[in-house]
């Protein structure tokens, strides 16, 4: 078989976009090299990877899927390679690609980049945003290093390193009177209009709160955006319930409060989940020090909001 790194990036990013001018845009070159790196690979493995339909994009074979991800499998050890071979001279550097919960990364990311900033110059961070559902593709997919997420969602082919506790609480407006108590129950949430963080994985786990419990939530709006929910909040629309505090919040000078939640039973963890079956290069082993660093040093602390003791 003869084929080169090069069209294997092509066909994989075909593969995973579903797409071959879509795939073309990802990494700035014609369709027509789409096209040749995937006619290229087809004819040296006899087997078609793809099936195309036009109009309609491609969709890989069965043994195109097993292709793809084995494809995934040896791009992902050929970056690590890279990766350790440019820091044997000592110093860190390289490219770390992250991805994140988007309500999440404005409150916990800054500090983090800042460190690796003063400490690691030789690293460049690439910063990939989504829903839970979606950041896991992407480890999965092999197109980031590491992920920020939460301990309830990392299936057992990842790892993960926590970093700190991220129990729930409701933001609530400062025109309700329940925005001054010094914690709040599920049961006196459910007689509130409720705002939905309408994103996968997030709205069942908020629902799940209330119905362990013999509850419902009066659902009154949802969104997929925290910055809408924190705008209704404000509006008087209902109370939100997040897990980690906004970055701008500040209780003296926000139309809003957050509030603890008194009877949260299980809290979950937030922290890095990264693939347990491969050997991270050297820079992300770096990335993910300064993080456990920022941890122990409570860095992280003014990120939740807990409920008195």
């Amino acid at each position: 078989m003869n084929f080169t790194l090069k069209q294997l990036r092509y066909v994989e990013a075909a593969g995973r976009l579903g797409s071959i001018a879509k795939a073309a845009v990802e990494v700035s070159i014609s369709q027509s090299s789409i096209t040749a790196s995937i006619d290229a690979l087809e004819a040296s493995l006899d087997y078609a990877l793809f099936v195309r339909t036009p109009a309609k994009g491609i969709t890989p074979t069965s043994a195109g899927r097993e292709a793809l991800q084995l494809i995934r499998t040896y791009l992902n050890q050929t970056r690590q390679f890279e990766s350790e071979l440019q820091s044997q001279g000592g110093d860190d550097a390289g490219l770390v690609r992250i991805a994140c919960y988007a309500t999440a990364a404005p409150t916990f990311l800054p500090p983090i980049l800042k460190s690796i900033t003063e400490n690691f110059p030789g690293i460049s961070v690439k910063v990939m945003e989504g829903n839970m559902m979606a950041i896991l593709d992407y480890l999965d997919n092999g197109e980031v290093d590491l992920v920020f997420t939460y301990d309830r969602h990392v299936p057992p082919a990842q790892a993960f390193e926590p970093l700190f506790p991220a129990p729930p609480y409701a933001l609530i407006s400062k025109s309700d009177t329940a925005s001054q108590l010094p914690a709040i129950s599920f049961e006196q949430l459910s007689k509130r209009p409720m705002i939905m963080l309408d994103l996968p994985y997030t709205r069942d786990y908020f629902l799940g709160l209330f119905r362990t419990r013999g509850l419902e939530p009066d659902l009154a709006h949802s969104t997929r955006s925290s910055e809408i929910a924190q705008a209704l909040v404000e509006g008087d629309f209902g109370y939100t319930l997040l897990n980690i505090r906004p970055r701008t919040y500040s209780a003296k000078d926000s139309r809003f409060s957050a509030v603890p939640i008194s009877d949260s039973s299980h809290v979950p963890v937030f922290g890095i989940a990264t693939l347990s079956n491969l050997r991270q290069p050297k820079n992300v082993r770096s990335f993910i020090k300064i993080c456990t660093q920022l941890r122990d040093e409570g860095v992280f602390d003014s990120c939740t909001v807990s409920a008195p003791t």
